[in-house]
């Protein structure tokens, strides 16, 4: 593999992902795509900035989908301005599968994006930061999403793309120690969905960070300082 486009937003699993795919997959002319989608707060995406430099990509473009934001508003309380984003300590277990901070059909457009992008530059393969996630889910992060979405792209008839999520059945902690084998820097990544001056430590993406550095006994480097 000799060119990649990763779908990256600037938090622990997609800025991993980059290193991961340049380093242990070899792949030296990368292009990395980072979605301006409408969410309350673009924290991750100055870190984006900073991991594709980082990594040397080729090319990072930014993409300005301000309006699928207006269009999800009151759909996710990542878009919803008057939603608050929950704690994940109260969402109730049949929240758990597609809980409130689930944006419709936003991983099939960014995928469907990147795979044009691809394809309109010659390249093949696509891989965006899907993991499993301990305690909640959501669909379009399953392999048999990931298996329809491929079933799709393989109807081209001149240039089939094929996408790739090699952390979709790990869990964060096991991300996070391959990102550490890499040297990423951690610092530079943002996964709070409140976007706040620190991490809340208590939204759904906050709880699985803060309990993957637990259990590799070592301190998050984005705690206690503002990006």
């Amino acid at each position: 593999m000799k060119s990649a486009v990763i779908l990256l937003s600037g938090g622990l699993d997609s800025s991993t992902l980059l290193h991961y795919v340049r380093t242990r997959l070899n792949c030296r002319r990368l292009h990395a795509l980072t979605i301006h989608y409408g969410q309350k707060h673009e924290r991750e995406t100055t870190c984006a900035v900073t991991q594709a430099r980082a990594a040397g990509v080729e090319a990072h473009q930014q993409v300005d989908l301000a309006f699928f934001g207006e269009m999800m508003a009151t759909a996710s309380a990542l878009t919803d301005p008057l939603m608050p984003v929950p704690a994940l300590s109260t969402l109730k277990p049949d929240q758990l599968d597609q809980p409130p901070t689930y944006v419709p059909n936003r991983n099939m457009l960014f995928l469907a994006l990147a795979a044009a992008y691809a394809e309109a530059r010659g390249i093949t393969d696509v891989f965006y930061g899907a993991q499993a996630h301990d305690r909640y889910g959501y669909w379009d992060c399953t392999p048999k999403f990931l298996e329809h979405m491929n079933a799709v792209l393989g109807l081209n008839r001149r240039h089939a793309i094929v996408l790739h999520a090699p952390f979709m059945l790990m869990g964060k902690s096991e991300i996070l120690k391959i990102g550490l084998e890499l040297g990423v820097n951690y610092a530079e990544t943002w996964s709070c969905y409140r976007g706040k001056d620190q991490p809340c430590g208590v939204c759904p993406s906050c709880v699985e960070r803060r309990t993957a550095f637990a259990a590799l006994h070592i301190a998050d480097p984005a705690e206690g300082r503002g990006l």
